[in-house]
């Protein structure tokens, strides 16, 4: 079984704009029950199919595969749940660790998040000075969550 071990943080200033490429994602979700996730996402060129077991903490069971471009593009278009998730991410190395940035559009645009996946749940690492709060745990801020409750209809973040 693959391992994530994920903390998401809120953003604190805007110094990551001018760290990383932007790549835009679209993804949506075939399940998006809270036990489990099936995942459908369309990288640049490249489709991946994942699968998330239920968090539990930070750490969660996750296994990712690759499927061929077209049949990720049906997916989106023929079966996955709406409103599609769509975001900008950038990867950003910082203190021997990468960050990933997710600038989300559409119904969810205005939200950016930051996350680190970690070798541990007690693993120590230094945060950028562009990260802010942390929100691990806080179900809103799944992804799988923002096609139920989009960011644009929250009234507080």
């Amino acid at each position: 079984m693959g391992v994530e071990i994920e903390r998401k943080f809120l953003l604190s200033g805007e110094d990551w704009r001018a760290q990383g490429e932007p790549v835009l994602l679209r993804q949506g979700y075939l399940c998006s029950d809270p036990v489990r996730t099936v995942r459908v996402r369309i990288e640049g060129e490249a489709g991946v199919l994942t699968i998330k077991s239920k968090s539990t903490g930070a750490t969660r069971g996750e296994w990712e595969y690759p499927i061929p471009l077209l049949e990720a593009q049906e997916l989106l278009d023929r079966l996955c749940e709406r409103p599609l998730v769509e975001k900008y991410r950038r990867r950003i190395a910082h203190a021997g660790f990468t960050w990933e940035v997710d600038e989300f559009l559409g119904e969810n645009a205005g939200l950016v998040v930051a996350e680190i996946e970690l070798p541990s749940e007690d693993a120590q690492f230094e945060k950028p000075a562009w990260v802010g709060q942390e929100v691990t745990g806080d179900k809103r801020y799944y992804n799988s969550s923002l096609i139920r409750f989009p960011f644009s209809q929250w009234t507080t973040p």
